[in-house]
């Protein structure tokens, strides 16, 4: 398949035929994945170096805890949190929003029994028995000067179960296609609004059971006329396709799963549009229209959280804890996969675990696990330019990598994003620190990358533009 078709194809499906937004969907950040749902802007061209003081355009706090990447479409950023009752009622929220201007349906019952292993080290963020009121919000600022332009709770609860430490309660990314902005806060919900901020509708699926109280973290996709929510849990899974205008359900699939923090990717395959979802028990792939099952893979490793990639006419998908496995699929197969030509290569070693892969051009880049070792391979054949290659500045990772302008931009939870090359050698270009956590994946677009932080929304442009 011709490279220029099928990203033009997957541009189309993440950005939907029938919005009223004249924007060009190449040039927004309307989704946690970019524009092509594979990590890269095909237009953007943000600085290669700054610090906290240098080339910020402005910075704003953002009150509570999240880690749901910032969305970016024409004039406006959005962005999900949960803030404590008290605290959002008290008016701290208010005083924490001033932008500072620099010059630089899942039934809870009848759960399964499920493979107990953890996400490794650390445990709960807090018990079950100590969880707080929370408001959980969506905020829409302006992308010029960061100044909030409204805030909305879709839901003010009490979570039915604690999280991970390193995890929050707003981990799931906010989707846009420039009509309307869809904020995902999982068990609490999936909520529609109008750019202004108006809701128009919301969805309920119920609670979710998470491996190990581990928390919740799936984001959902919006392609075409629906909105793909992945319910992978402890007790009965599905995905989800609901109707983007009105929340209605158009179909939803039973998921032979337990728990999965990976985002579905929908890719074009002749005359059809697959969704593509990955899975403890198998990778699959989906029918658009219908929901039915087209293909599956085994091979997968425990609690995958990573999200597939496609192009070249392959998709990719992996996962790396407790094991390794990579592989590229040609989607037109149907049934099991495994062990068929419609396997071109795959890999069982240094595979990504959190982080998803980036594919840029021929190159897919990956970490190994959640640590600064980082692989690039040729997408198509699979052969290696480098592999598990540390980058020096980077240690713990959770955000994925993200390509624009010719650069690859790498994020660590030190609070450190380094500026590689997109090329078959490594070569560092700048390091650049904020020394506070980012768990969130950048956004880049025109000028400027969006930078999520434990407290703080970053705007990075060069000084003057």
């Amino acid at each position: 398949m011709n490279l220029r078709r099928f990203v033009l194809g997957v541009l189309l499906c993440h950005f939907g035929c029938g919005t009223v937004s004249a924007a060009d969907p190449r040039e927004q950040w309307g989704h946690w994945r970019g524009p092509t749902g594979n990590g890269v802007s095909l237009d953007a061209k943000p600085p290669l170096r700054w610090s906290a003081t240098e080339n910020i355009q402005w910075k704003v706090a953002i009150p509570g805890s999240g880690s749901g990447s910032p969305v970016v479409w024409e004039q406006r950023v959005f962005v999900v949190t949960t803030v404590p009752t008290a605290a959002s009622s008290s008016g701290d929220q208010e005083k924490l929003q001033q932008p500072t201007q620099q010059d630089g349906a899942a039934d809870p019952q009848g759960l399964r029994n499920r493979s107990r292993r953890g996400f490794g080290r650390g445990g709960r963020a807090e018990a079950d028995g100590d969880l707080q009121s929370l408001d959980f919000q969506l905020h829409c600022l302006d992308r010029s000067t960061g100044k909030l332009l409204w805030t909305q709770t879709a839901v003010t609860a009490v979570p039915h179960e604690g999280t991970h430490q390193t995890n929050n309660f707003a981990p799931a990314s906010p989707c846009t296609d420039g009509e309307h902005v869809y904020a995902h806060f999982g068990s609490r919900g999936l909520f529609c609004y109008s750019l202004d901020g108006d809701l128009i509708w919301e969805r309920q699926f119920g609670q979710m059971r998470c491996r190990n109280g581990f928390g919740e973290g799936s984001s959902p996709t919006l392609v075409e006329d629906v909105v793909l929510v992945p319910w992978d849990h402890e007790g009965p899974s599905f995905l989800y396709a609901l109707d983007k205008k009105t929340g209605a359900i158009r179909w939803q699939t039973p998921r032979d799963e337990p728990t999965n923090w990976s985002t579905p990717l929908v890719v074009r395959v002749g005359e059809e549009s697959q969704v593509i979802l990955n899975g403890q028990n198998k990778a699959r792939a989906y029918d658009l229209s219908s929901g039915v099952e087209l293909w599956s893979c085994g091979g997968q490793t425990a609690r995958p959280a990573a999200s597939a990639v496609a192009g070249h006419g392959l998709v990719y998908v992996g996962s790396g804890f407790q094991g390794s496995f990579l592989a590229a699929f040609r989607p037109q197969g149907r049934g099991d996969l495994e062990g068929s030509e419609n396997v071109v290569w795959s890999l069982d070693r240094d595979t990504p675990d959190v982080p998803s892969p980036l594919l840029s051009g021929e190159r897919i880049y990956f970490y190994k696990g959640r640590s600064g070792l980082l692989t690039c391979l040729n997408a198509i054949t699979g052969k290696p330019y480098y592999s598990a290659v540390r980058v020096p500045g980077l240690t713990s990772i959770y955000a994925s990598p993200i390509a624009a302008g010719g650069h690859v931009y790498l994020s660590d939870r030190d609070g450190n994003v380094v500026v590689i090359e997109d090329a078959d050698a490594l070569h560092v270009v700048a390091t650049n620190a904020l020394s506070e956590t980012i768990d969130a994946t950048p956004a880049a677009a025109g000028n400027q990358l969006f930078i999520r932080t434990a407290k703080h929304l970053y705007c990075v442009a060069e000084k003057g533009e």
